[in-house]
């Protein structure tokens, strides 16, 4: 009987004592720093901001270069064979394209760096000086990071331009920052010459794809453009080498166009030495990078989270297999029938992700199980409770070889989603909610690092680290910042509340960026050198330090409304607290001042209204005329006053009336980022009328 006690009570006591030493860990420790006053956190393992962490590099290019030595028969950029492309016509007239792709085809590191040279050079022969800025405006694809590195090689400045960017903001880019050679696809080709009449200093067009528009000859000859394929710029030289210009740290790698959720899109400055310290700092931080690793490129390069993480992965050996969330799994909208998504073929370890393609992951892993119903959705039921519980931190949820059946069972089937190996996940863009974040975390047995950065502090600011299973919180302070919280009296955020320092989140360090490109007053405004010489920016969210270091996001100072009575909302906190509705793909809280509550736009979610509809016998011709009806706004506004209430909103936080839109929020069409934040005032606009009926009926 004793040794059954001894081996019940021995795994307990060990539990224990690792659970208390992990909640007790100090991720994140106090600060000495300049500047204005405020409660200062620094990285726990590093006294001062890490700058570079390979001994002689101080530029992304000499980086590149060391890497293309070092890792010179490893593969470094994939891309799929496009075997065919067809157009599918719906019943109600619709068409939609269909790829048919094979397998990735492979550049090695000594390759890619072959092509970076002669792009380079090609691009200098084409008569672009290093003193002139050149924009690449495309898609995620490998020749997007050919020609970045191409650039760097010749200490060429590059404006990144998003592919989904409207007329408006894209002559603005290009104008602003004088840009004369644009490196674009066939697509995006086709923009800039519908609005080559509004664009004063072009000269160059270098197209990735061989199919050159029909109309280019327009420009060619009305512009005095001169359109080149990629392929050719390439070839041109390789015939004709030019020795690298290679740039200093404090040289302006990159002036990155925010994808602007209020008004015109600022172009950021920033240096190679700021990226270089955010891909040193991530180093650090996830666990075993290394060439065994294969990353899943998708998400847009010219976000900052993209553009960072492709230089890590570059950085230390591994592997980039490009696709695109159209084609991204074997059931992606743009994926012909009976052909793999990107991640099945790719067989990825690493991928990065905005929140919204995650609650999209879950929502569709959520209606696969409720369809199937019966014993399959009763056991899935069963593991995710199991695993929860372990994850929680119970001593009596699923460990080991109760684990390992679950994840055979049932999470392996969810695992093959995305490949079946993935073993780490960043998210970042915008806050996670934490059913989303534990659901990933328990169905694809992989961590999820969550972080906070902008694109003003190259990506970087905190980062959540692999043991820590708390949800909610984006981590300490990454090695290259400190993070300080200031007060912010008017909104009754103080670093000497109890029981957490709150305030207003300030980042310093050498990844702060250099400023707004031709905006003196707006850098002055949010940049600040402190005493020290360090550069300190004001980000405009709140957050709170928890007890171990770590940093929460709580709010925003622009999204606080005044209503009525005197009681402050925050739109972002409520609009967070409401997207876990099942119900709603998106929402957009409204507050009136001159009003004593909140109303909200909000996108449904369209395959869990229709089955909701059809399980309750509701007839509807469309998804649009199922909106509109009165059962539908009714359940939609019971299912997100619900998780309101769960979420212990206030009264006044929560939405009275609702009105439901068919249409979904996309980059495209202008309403929300490439990293799928709203746009407030352009959504405001775009519904004004919606809005306004309903404060009058």
């Amino acid at each position: 009987m004793s040794a059954y006690i001894v081996g019940v009570l021995v795994p307990l006591v060990v539990t224990l004592l690792l659970r208390n030493a992990k909640n007790s860990k100090k991720r994140g420790l106090l600060a000495d720093v300049g500047g204005e006053p405020g409660y200062a956190i620094r990285n726990h393992r590093f006294t001062s901001p890490v700058q570079t962490a390979w001994e002689g590099i101080s530029t992304l290019a000499e980086l590149f270069e060391h890497s293309c030595e070092q890792y010179r028969d490893n593969y470094l950029l994939g891309t799929r064979e496009l075997i065919s492309r067809e157009v599918e016509v719906t019943e109600d007239g619709r068409s939609f394209e269909k790829l048919h792709l094979g397998d990735y085809e492979w550049l090695t590191y000594g390759r890619a760096f072959e092509a970076v040279c002669n792009f380079a050079s090609g691009l200098a022969q084409l008569g672009h000086r290093k003193e002139e800025r050149a924009a690449i405006f495309a898609d995620t694809r490998e020749e997007w990071f050919i020609a970045l590195q191409g650039c760097f090689r010749r200490n060429v400045t590059v404006v990144t331009i998003y592919a989904s960017l409207g007329e408006e903001a894209l002559c603005h880019s290009l104008n602003e920052t004088e840009v004369t050679t644009v490196i674009c696809g066939c697509k995006e080709l086709k923009k800039l010459i519908e609005i080559s009449e509004q664009l004063d200093t072009v000269k160059r067009v270098i197209c990735m794809d061989d199919e050159i528009p029909s109309n280019a000859s327009y420009v060619e000859q009305g512009k005095s453009w001169t359109i080149t394929s990629f392929v050719d710029v390439e070839s041109l030289g390789r015939e004709n080498p030019v020795d690298a210009d290679l740039p200093l740290p404090a040289d302006i790698a990159v002036i990155m166009y925010t994808s602007g959720s209020t008004g015109l899109p600022k172009g950021v400055m920033m240096t190679h030495a700021n990226v270089l310290a955010t891909v040193s700092a991530v180093m650090t931080i996830v666990p075993g990078l290394g060439s065994k690793d294969i990353y899943m490129a998708y998400l847009p390069m010219a976000h900052i989270l993209e553009l960072a993480a492709e230089n890590v992965i570059a950085a230390v050996g591994s592997a980039i297999g490009y696709g695109s969330p159209l084609t991204l799994t074997d059931t992606s909208s743009k994926i012909k029938k009976g052909t793999k998504g990107d991640a099945t073929v790719l067989l990825p370890t690493l991928m990065t992700a905005v929140p919204a393609i995650l609650d999209r992951v879950r929502d569709g892993v959520l209606k696969k199980v409720n369809a199937k119903g019966g014993l399959a959705k009763k056991l899935f039921d069963l593991a995710y409770a199991r695993r929860l519980s372990a994850v929680n931190g119970s001593w009596f949820g699923a460990f080991g070889l109760e684990k390992a059946v679950w994840d055979f069972i049932v999470f392996r089937k969810v695992r093959a989603i995305l490949g079946g190996r993935i073993r780490f996940v960043l998210s970042g863009g915008a806050p996670l909610s934490g059913d989303t974040q534990r659901f990933i975390n328990i169905c694809l047995g992989a961590p999820i690092g969550q972080g906070y950065g902008l694109t003003e502090t190259s990506a970087g600011a905190t980062f959540s680290e692999v043991d820590d299973t708390s949800v909610g919180r984006v981590g300490a302070p990454l090695p290259c910042s400190f993070i300080k919280l200031i007060d912010w009296p008017e909104g009754g955020y103080l670093t000497s509340d109890s029981p957490m320092p709150r305030g207003e989140i300030v980042v310093g360090g050498p990844n702060v960026t250099v400023g707004y490109f031709k905006n003196e007053e707006k850098t002055k405004e949010l940049y600040k050198v402190d005493e020290r010489g360090m550069k300190w920016y004001y980000t405009g969210d709140i957050g709170q330090f928890h007890a171990d270091g770590c940093l929460e996001i709580i709010d925003r100072k622009k999204d606080i409304v005044k209503l009525q009575h005197g009681e402050y909302v925050s739109l972002g906190k409520v609009e967070a607290a409401l997207l876990v509705s099942p119900y709603v793909d998106n929402i957009m809280l409204h507050a009136d001042p001159f009003h004593s509550y909140c109303v909200a736009l909000v996108v449904a979610s369209q395959h869990t209204v229709e089955d909701w509809a059809s399980k309750q016998g509701i007839p509807f011709t469309d998804f649009a005329d199922l909106c509109e009806k009165a059962e539908t706004k009714k359940e939609l506004l019971a299912s997100i006053q619900k998780e309101a209430k769960r979420a212990r909103l206030q009264k006044f936080e929560i939405p009275i009336k609702i009105k439901v839109l068919s249409e979904p929020w996309t980059p495209e069409s202008g309403l929300v980022t490439a990293a799928f934040k709203i746009k407030r005032e352009i959504i405001r606009k775009a519904f004004s009328e919606e809005l306004s009926k309903l404060y009058a009926s």
